[in-house]
């Protein structure tokens, strides 16, 4: 089943796992897991305060703390065994192809088949800091992409988005997080920026997998509009939504409700018409604001996972 499928059943029936609660019981259930039960994580040289629930094993729920190893993302309830793991663990960066470097930026696909116990508590960890993200066992069906600053000691992960292997409503994205402490840096939007650089590369048009949270929806309006904008200024001629979608990799659907968010569509003889005056279109771009970092196709060494053998 696809995440979406998923979501599909758990909307219409009652959680699944949960089916023999009756409803005040439910009820008690999820005010429970609204609940932070760890009010603070070590990940590398961090200290952060968490802010939601996660559902770790129950052998973790009595902890106020947890030590993460920050390369093999291995959770610990004390110091001591922190220490003792990173004397043994060999890793220095995720455990997967590196398939970015810029400077001291560095992306790394990790898949969740090969990669099975990192892939979970990737998840464990991210669910502290997302409201609606529904956790995920069967991490099989997923890539990962971990967003890593490098120095001497190794590659410290930043940030991530999922990815299913096989999307049939053509997910490019499924949940995205920038850890709290190099939050608004433009991280963010250099992964939304990735994902669809990797849907070029499949020959395809990507959306990020819906609902989005209204923060989501933000942070992609913000890239839409800068990147369709850019290049309606320079564009001379007519260009229609299909045009600007082979171009860009965006969903036309995305593109129109972007255009008309911006009140840049106009309905004339029966069809959709971009109206670009360019005053209109500097006032706009001023308006998302700036881009973040730039991915550099040139340093994105990636095979399509159906390509892979």
């Amino acid at each position: 089943m696809t995440r979406h499928q998923k979501r599909k059943i758990d909307e219409t029936h009652v959680e699944q796992g949960h089916e023999e609660l009756d409803a005040a019981s439910l009820r008690e259930h999820e005010e429970f897991t609204k609940v932070k039960n760890i009010a603070k994580i070590e990940l590398g040289k961090y200290e952060i305060d968490t802010w939601y629930f996660s559902p770790f094993p129950p052998e973790y729920n009595d902890s106020a703390k947890l030590f993460f190893c920050e390369f093999c993302l291995n959770f610990m309830k004390r110091k001591e065994q922190l220490q003792r793991h990173m004397k043994k663990c060999d890793l220095k960066h995720p455990p997967g192809d590196e398939i970015y470097r810029c400077g001291t930026l560095s992306m790394f696909e990790v898949d969740g088949k090969k990669n099975k116990v990192y892939g979970q508590n990737l998840c464990y960890l991210a669910k502290l800091f997302l409201d609606h993200k529904t956790l995920y066992y069967d991490v099989d069906l997923f890539l990962f992409y971990i967003l890593c600053e490098c120095d001497d000691r190794g590659c410290h992960m930043v940030g991530y988005f999922s990815k299913e292997k096989h999307s049939e409503e053509a997910y490019n994205l499924a949940c995205i997080l920038t850890l709290p402490p190099y939050q608004r840096k433009g991280y963010g939007k250099f992964l939304i920026a990735f994902s669809y650089e990797l849907s070029k590369k499949e020959g395809k048009v990507g959306t990020p997998e819906r609902p989005l949270s209204d923060l989501g929806l933000l942070s992609y309006r913000g890239y839409w509009t800068r990147v369709l904008l850019e290049i309606l200024k320079k564009h001379k001629s007519n260009i229609s939504i299909k045009e600007l979608s082979d171009m860009t990799a965006i969903k036309a659907d995305d593109i129109l409700s972007t255009l008309q968010s911006l009140d840049l569509i106009q309905y004339r003889k029966g069809q959709h018409v971009i109206c670009a005056d360019p005053k209109v279109l500097d006032r706009h771009l001023k308006a998302a604001g700036r881009g973040g970092l730039d991915v550099d196709v040139s340093k994105l060494i990636w095979t399509p996972y159906k390509e892979q053998g």
